[in-house]
Formats: structure tokens, sequence, C-alpha cells
């Protein structure tokens, strides 16, 4: 893919901190959607600042070589749920949730010790191209339905149909700056498109205020009523529940967060696979997968001590990459900077939250389906007329695409990981060579 500024290049600073605000916003709508959805009085403004914080430390560890943002991990909603939900009380749960990080990213260092020993090329006997590209593009896929459900309303008030103008308006500006735009604005579509579906917005709830009509009301700027001027840091109140955890606790806590740090691994793998092939260098050997795994882990247990949410590395951020052609990780160092400062500044965390899931549903299918392409693209050279790859690459994609997801009580394995795993199971049986 080609890029206009590669890994170790720097942009100039005033592009730096453009490009860093766009990969900001790429990321953050996720980033502090989970602590939203986890409740609990967790602040998104501290888990802002655990995705900077986690994210500086994950490029200490990779050598400033792996150009991607960590962000709040969806796959851990489950366990931070059973986190609190077996305290005894809040601080009690904030300690959980903190212990639980620490599980998690003890795995990875597990992880990370065992492939410094044996090496990286079992990854690609049992992840071939066939494997990993429907895989990467199952990642973009399965996130598909959020991004149109965004952009099909999910204001409280706002109609459907103003919802959808919104989020169109956010997608064609995105993709004509991305086509048409010279030089700067064809590497910052993001900030074009969300400038120009929440102006859309900003003039449809104008309207509304002044007629009353709530149906035009995209934008809730109730939210600048109850601003905090500081993060409420998770380990301010998780010292105040260390003493109420009990060996029966810490081991549901366990339970709740290895196994899924296990299916986060898979994903890990595919992620640092697109990337690899979007900046054209394996991570995996260059600076290591024990490296990134190591960063990843490490970063999210730093992470989640300030903001509560494990880290994990961010499709959106990735898509960015490859939409914007600019891979300086100067950029992702910089983007994390502005999270950690930006979590001290109410008003600008406040006024991005303000940000209709409309409009950025608009910027996420453009996002989301370069990821599902760029997955696409792996397979470009597969055989497809063999029925062994066939089949392969038919088993990912549907269960992914359906929604093939399996329950072990509080420890969900998604759909990637389902389609990961009975790909590489169908890849390998289908290919035992039967003996004359």
């Amino acid at each position: 893919m080609k890029l206009t500024y590669g890994v170790q290049d720097k942009p100039k600073f005033p592009q730096t901190l453009v490009f860093a605000l766009q990969q900001l916003l790429a990321i953050l709508a996720a980033t502090i959607a989970v602590p939203a959805i986890v409740g609990n009085d967790m602040s998104a403004s501290a888990a802002l600042f655990g995705a900077g914080i986690g994210t500086i430390v994950y490029l200490l560890f990779t050598k400033f070589k792996s150009p991607v943002f960590l962000g709040s991990s969806f796959a851990f909603i489950g366990s931070m749920f059973a986190a609190f939900g077996g305290a005894v009380s809040m601080a009690a749960g904030y300690a959980g949730i903190i212990l639980g990080a620490a599980f998690a990213g003890l795995v990875y260092v597990v992880l990370a010790i065992v492939v410094k020993a044996v090496g990286v090329n079992w990854i690609a006997n049992i992840m071939p191209p066939v494997v990993i590209g429907p895989t990467v593009a199952i990642i973009g896929l399965s996130l598909a339905g959020n991004a149109v459900g965004d952009v099909l309303g999910s204001s409280k008030t706002a109609s459907t149909y103003v919802c959808i103008v919104c989020g169109l308006v956010t997608l064609f500006f995105t993709m004509i700056s991305s086509v048409y735009g010279k030089k700067m604005l064809k590497m910052i579509p993001f900030i074009v498109g969300i400038c120009a579906g929440y102006l859309t917005a900003e003039i449809f709830t104008i309207i509304g205020n002044v007629t009353g009509n709530d149906a035009l009301k995209v934008i809730d700027f109730s939210a600048f009523d109850n601003m905090k001027w500081i993060p409420d840091f998770t380990f301010i109140t998780a010292f105040k529940g260390f003493g109420d955890l009990t060996p029966a606790y810490i081991g549901t806590v366990a339970v709740a967060y290895i196994p899924v740090a296990f299916v986060v691994f898979a994903e890990h793998i595919a992620d640092h696979k697109n990337l690899s092939s979007i900046i054209e260098s394996d991570l995996l050997k260059d600076p290591g997968l024990d490296r990134t795994l190591l960063g990843d882990g490490v970063g999210s247990m730093v992470g989640a001590f300030f903001g509560g949410c494990p880290n994990t590395t961010y499709g959106e951020s990735v898509g960015c990459v490859a939409i914007s052609g600019n891979a300086s990780v100067v950029t992702i160092l910089t983007t994390a900077i502005i999270a950690i400062v930006a979590s001290f500044f109410a008003p600008f965390v406040t006024l991005l939250a303000t940000i209709p899931s409309c409009v950025m549903g608009g910027v996420c299918v453009a996002l989301y389906g370069f990821i599902a392409v760029s997955g696409l693209k792996m397979i470009q050279k597969v055989d497809l007329d063999d029925n062994k790859n066939l089949f392969t690459v038919s088993v990912i994609l549907i269960a992914g695409i359906g929604g093939f997801v399996v329950k072990f009580g509080a420890v969900e394995i998604t759909e990637v990981a389902c389609a990961l795993i009975l790909g590489i199971i169908t890849n390998k049986v289908l290919s035992i060579k039967t003996k004359n």
C-alpha cells in the first residue's frame, strides 16, 4: 500500500498535530464507550488517559516500529461486569478490574516468553494467508452492524432520517477528501468528514431548538452540565478496596479475565498481520511478536491502572493509517500525548463526546470497510480453485459474518476468534495428505 509517510518519517510539527487529532477522533468513540457501557461511575477521561499512557508503553516495547494506538478493549466488557458483580463494594470492584487487567497482562507476558523461545515460524504454518486474510476481513465485517446502526440513528430524540443525512454527509466528505483532496486534505479525510457531519448535525439541532422540533435535535449538549475537570483515576478508588478482596473473589476475577486474554491474543496477531501488510514490514519479526505482546500486555495493565479498561490495538487506528497513508510512529506518539493532556481538559473531552454517533458511524463505514478490504487483499494470490482454500475462506467468512460466538459463563469467545480457530482447524484437516 502506498504510504505518504513511512513508519520512521517525521511530518512537520503542525502537520503531525493535525494527523494526531485525526487518529484521536478515529479511536475516541470506542475508547470512551467502554467505561460508559460498564458504568459504575467509570471515567471516560481516565480511560482516555489510560489509553494514551498504555500506547506510549506499547511504543517503547516495540522500539517505535509499530504505528498503532491502543484503546479500551470491548473484549473485556463481560469480564469487567463480572468483576463489579462479584465485588462486596464499589471500591473492591475497582480493585478487581485492576487485578483482572494484571492477570490478562501476565498471559501476554507468558505468551511473549514462549514466542521468544520458539520463534514465530509456527504462526506462518498455522495462519497462512488463506487463514489470516479472511480473519482480518472479519475484524472489519463484524463491526459493520455497529457502523450502520449508528448511521441509522442512535440519537435519543432525532429522526432516523436526520441521522442518516448526517452520517452520509460525513461518509461522502470523508471519501471525497481522500480521493480528490490535494496534499494535506487527502491525508486528513476523517477530520474533514467529521467536521462536515458535525456542522450538518449542529444546523439540524439549532433549527430543532428554534422550532421546538425534537426530531431535529441530533447533538446533545447536556454533557457540558456535569463536566469533571480532573479524571477519576481507577487506582484512587481501588486503593480503598484492596483490603476487601477475598481468595474466592480473586479466583472469580482470574476466571473472568485470563481466558479472554487468549482470545484477544488471536486478534492481536490478526491486527499486526494487517498492519504489516499496510506498512510492508513484518512486525511479527521486527520488532517481533514477543515485543508486540509485551507492549500490548504491559500497556494494558498500565492503562487499566489509570482508566480501569484493559487496552488493545485498535482496528480503527490501523484503518486510519491505511486510508490516510500516514504510518509515522511519531503521529501515534503525538496522539498518545494529546490523549493524556486532553483528559485533563474537560471542555475538549466533552466537546468530542458530543460528536453524534451517526457522524462517527459515517466515518466507521469507511474505516471498517478498509479493514475488511485489506484482509481480502491478502488472499488475492491464494488459489481459490483449490477446494481446500475455498472451504477455509468460506468457513471463516460465514462464521465471522454470521456471528459465531461461544460463551462460557462470563467468558465470551468473539466471532473473530471463533472464525480464526475454525479456519485453522479447517485448513489443517484439509491439508492432511493421504498416502496412496
